[in-house]
């Protein structure tokens, strides 16, 4: 068999010498896999390396188009080149002014020999007793405070999903979601075999009558709902919204893992699970409120569920380190993740003003306090030509399609993820796209 990575660099040197050019389309890979004389199996492989190494990005119903530079520039455009670094608009973790100023003198403390015997210690689902009364305190609003002792802990809030869909779904059922989603629900969802169904949505959220509909067209085995500030689109689900929803999923008996990670941005959001407790298993963690290198996820589930997450949370492997435990519980103790979150609400405001400067308001769905902006953009732009010639640029943004759960579905859009460039940068790409669009796909 003929190493698809040797196929795979000859691709990769036609990309890079401008003889496939950004937003041409790749054949198909069974024509692709005759032209070379090689088995379809191995074509695909092809086109996965070149989807890994960043060259091309791939669209369900569409095809694969070239998403790499131009080739390489000469003379004065060279030079110019080389003062223009990358930026990547796919990445979304906010880092607030002074943060790690902040953040290290509690892990000082914790390099004391007495305080590190301790943090070494293995971790636990459940955690520790100061760790749960802290994340209590640090997740409660008017209306709504977790019980510490329904609390479980994760490395991250992707394994709090992952950790909550797996003992709630069995390979093959069925989960509604809204018809945007977070990309890594698919990843995970797809892993553990699971069906996700996009729910119809209009302004408000999520429709109560589509959730039922869903649910009698098949059974539902649970629901993976954003309703605080959803990811891409930025909308808040009001409270009325919330109840309706609360009273659906109690009339149906249906199951619901709320992911609140960037929650924390909108205080005012009122949570399902104080409308909904016995059904509702909340999702948030540090990561986006304090910094991904060294980061805990939260789980808040149902009094009745606590020792089925919990074993969900010890086969996968996915509890939290006892060390990045101590140090979250010292971050939340000192005030320091509550001055952090004040600045990056500040942050994202000044973001949302570079946004609306460079790019205005129209196509866009944003909020005032949202670090992504999800760009529908003007004709005759498609999102795969648009990404292709945003990277051509040395901009990388997400193409709609990485949020969409129906594989029919492929909106002309782009998120942008505002959060991880500087300021500086996010200006200077926010301009060339705004003229990239201007100019048309050529």
């Amino acid at each position: 068999m003929r190493d698809f990575r040797a196929i795979a660099d000859r691709i990769a040197d036609d990309i890079t010498a401008g003889r496939l050019r950004p937003g041409q389309r790749l054949p198909p890979q069974r024509w692709f896999a005759r032209r070379h004389g090689i088995a379809p199996s191995t074509a695909g492989r092809v086109y996965g390396e070149l989807v890994r190494r960043g060259l091309v990005v791939g669209e369900v119903g569409r095809g694969t188009f070239v998403r790499a530079a131009a080739p390489a520039p000469r003379g004065r455009a060279l030079v110019e080149a080389a003062t223009t670094a990358p930026v990547n608009l796919e990445l979304n973790y906010p880092s607030a002014p002074g943060q790690s100023e902040l953040l290290a003198p509690a892990l000082a403390a914790l390099l004391r020999p007495d305080a590190l015997a301790q943090a070494m210690r293995p971790g636990a689902a459940d955690g520790t007793a100061d760790a749960r009364s802290a994340v209590a305190g640090l997740l409660a609003l008017p209306g709504w405070r977790p019980d510490a002792g329904r609390l479980l802990f994760t490395g991250n809030a992707r394994q709090a999903i992952a950790a909550a869909l797996a003992s709630l779904v069995r390979p093959g059922g069925r989960v509604g979601v809204e018809e945007l989603t977070y990309p890594l629900v698919k990843e995970i969802t797809a892993r553990l075999g699971i069906v996700l169904v996009p729910l119809a949505s209009d302004a408000r959220g999520v429709r109560p009558d589509a959730l039922a509909a869903a649910h009698r067209a098949a059974p539902l085995s649970a629901l993976y709902l954003q309703p605080a500030l959803h990811n891409p689109i930025s909308l808040v689900t009001g409270e009325g919204r919330v109840r309706e929803l609360a009273a659906a999923v109690t009339g149906l008996g249906v199951p619901v893992v709320e992911d609140r990670i960037w929650s924390f941005l909108r205080p005012d959001a009122v949570p399902l699970a104080a409308h909904a407790p016995a059904l509702t298993h909340v999702v948030d963690g540090l990561s986006k409120r304090v910094a991904p290198g060294l980061t805990v996820g939260f789980l808040v589930v149902p009094e009745h569920r606590v020792e089925a997450v919990g074993a969900a949370v010890r086969s996968g492997g996915w509890s939290a380190a006892r060390f990045a435990l101590e140090a979250a519980v010292r971050w939340i103790g000192d005030g320091t993740v509550a001055t952090l979150v004040d600045r990056k609400r500040a942050d994202a405001e000044r973001r949302q003003a570079i946004l609306a400067e460079h790019l205005g308001t129209a196509g866009l769905r944003t909020g005032p306090r949202a670090y992504f902006a999800w760009w529908e953009l003007p004709a005759p732009w498609r999102a795969d030509t648009f990404t292709a010639a945003a990277a051509a640029h040395g901009i990388a943004v997400t193409p709609g399609t990485a949020f969409t759960v129906d594989p029919h579905r492929t909106p002309d859009a782009v998120r942008l993820g505002l959060a991880s460039a500087p300021e500086a940068e996010l200006t200077r790409a926010l301009r060339t796209l705004a003229a990239v669009a201007a100019a048309g796909p050529s």
